[in-house]
């Protein structure tokens, strides 16, 4: 990087434009926050249900849905993009501010992961992986202000895992259309199916190992509060006065397991996914067939260069 002179952080036109990236943050989730208020049905008790149905257009094979966590996953992207625009505005040859001092450790360790799990030839992928980290640990903390986690909705896990899927086998191909067949039926041509049957259940286990996780998470947050309210009346409800209506065991204690269930369970699946994600597509490369299918071409062309001279 050539040497630059520090920006001024503090004029007006620098100012104004991280106030654009900060609204570009916070905004569209406030946006789906407000939606949620407005489409959210009046209900009493304990409610579970998935993501709700904003919009239906009609299309010819079946009605195309927009639904909240497609929206909530929309509002997060978004978010994700202030967040990086904000941390890496106003860079310079040397880091003068804490914020490039946060981008810079945070590329750093994306490269060392990738480097550590997928080897020098996939190098370029450190945007890829901490662009699925970073949108799966946000959504999934998205629920910690009220609103759907994408993560709880199988649709958007299983686009990613499809993605991802495409990737594996675009590597598994390297190595020759025909290789890759063969190699299906290898050690013994009985294992054909059951090797068919495993390259299919890597997107599914990934699909619905995340949203699983997120889901059961979501679900026992729900529950714990109302049976917490239920277990003080029962046990406290003889207290006198207003004391006997007051939830004692509901003040802090789901707060404290809501640490586990949607912050580090979702944390957590998002490392999952990512480490899956390197695992499956650096194992996939055949640089036995992918070698010698390049050696094959290279002698050809020099044998086609010798007949051309």
């Amino acid at each position: 990087m050539t040497e630059a002179a520090a920006p001024d952080v503090k004029s007006t036109r620098f100012r104004m434009t991280d106030y654009g990236y900060i609204a570009m943050m916070v905004l569209p989730l406030l946006a789906c926050m407000a939606l949620k208020v407005l489409f959210t049905p009046e209900t009493e008790g304990v409610h579970i249900a998935g993501a709700m149905i904003y919009l239906e257009i009609p299309a010819p094979v079946m009605p195309l849905i927009i639904s909240e966590s497609q929206v909530n996953s929309w509002a997060v992207i978004i978010s994700i993009l202030g967040l990086c625009l904000y941390l890496t505005h106003g860079l310079t040859a040397k880091a003068v501010c804490k914020r490039q001092l946060a981008a810079e450790w945070i590329v750093e360790k994306c490269r060392k992961l990738v480097h550590d799990n997928m080897g020098d030839y996939f190098s370029a992928w450190g945007p890829f992986i901490a662009a699925i980290m970073g949108l799966s640990a946000f959504s999934s903390l998205s629920c910690l202000i009220g609103l759907y986690a994408p993560t709880g909705d199988v649709n958007v896990t299983a686009g990613w895992a499809i993605l991802v899927f495409f990737l594996i086998m675009h590597y598994k191909f390297r190595g020759g259309l025909w290789n890759y067949f063969i190699g299906l039926f290898k050690p013994i041509p009985i294992f054909g199916p059951i090797n068919l049957i495993g390259e299919i259940a890597t997107p599914v286990s990934m699909a619905f190992r995340h949203y699983g996780n997120v889901l059961s998470g979501a679900v026992i947050s729900a529950l714990i509060g109302p049976a917490l309210g239920g277990l003080s009346k029962l046990v406290l409800g003889w207290l006198p006065g207003v004391l006997g209506d007051i939830p004692f065991l509901r003040i802090g204690l789901p707060a404290v397991l809501s640490i586990y269930f949607d912050v580090f369970s979702g944390l957590m699946q998002a490392f999952i996914f990512a480490m899956l994600t390197m695992l499956n597509v650096s194992g996939a490369v055949p640089w036995d067939d992918w070698n010698a299918k390049k050696e094959k071409r290279r002698q050809r062309k020099m044998k086609t260069e010798k007949t051309a001279a």
